[in-house]
């Protein structure tokens, strides 16, 4: 599916690239900016989907890297579930959606970009977003920039209580 808007691609075009999972290696550079962390628990962390389904995808992972659910601890596992609930609540107050978009994907033949690190998904979702640009011309329009997005989200997320002091 093409973008109908992508400034920030150039930047994604030109940076060296390797194989280092981003769920590991984004949180330990410590620029959430740049990166677009919103958030950082004790076991999770959530961020922004830099090729987005819809404006405000967000994803919530572990900071360990494991590929299931099953392999996640309870600490995590509990971690995760409060903040996509906390994503919900930020994205209704600031964007409005008529619904969501919430899963996990599990390995390659389920769907997931990085298989080998778990990550939900939290897509808002507005009636008729899936009108026909993305069918007739396999284009999906985006109304916000990215870094609009973060800005208008992270004072929400600064306000978020820790599940783990």
């Amino acid at each position: 599916m093409k973008q109908l808007w992508a400034p920030w691609r150039m930047e994604y075009i030109a940076e060296n690239k390797s194989d280092d999972c981003i769920f590991c290696e984004l949180p330990k550079i410590n620029d959430d900016f740049k990166h677009n962390i919103l958030y950082r628990g004790k076991y999770c962390f959530v961020i922004m989907n830099l090729f987005p389904y819809n404006s405000g995808h967000l994803m919530v992972s572990p900071y360990s890297h494991k590929n299931c659910i099953t392999k996640m601890t309870e600490e995590e596992r509990r971690e995760l579930d409060y903040l996509v609930g906390q994503c919900v609540t930020i994205s209704r107050s600031v964007h409005s959606p008529e619904g969501f978009n919430i899963g996990i994907n599990l390995g390659k033949a389920g769907g997931a970009g990085f298989d080998e690190h778990i990550h939900c998904h939290i897509v808002p979702r507005w009636l008729g977003d899936t009108n026909f640009m993305p069918v007739l011309s396999e284009t999906k329009v985006h109304p916000e920039h990215l870094k609009a997005t973060y800005n208008k989200l992270l004072p929400h997320f600064l306000e978020i209580a820790p599940l783990y002091p």
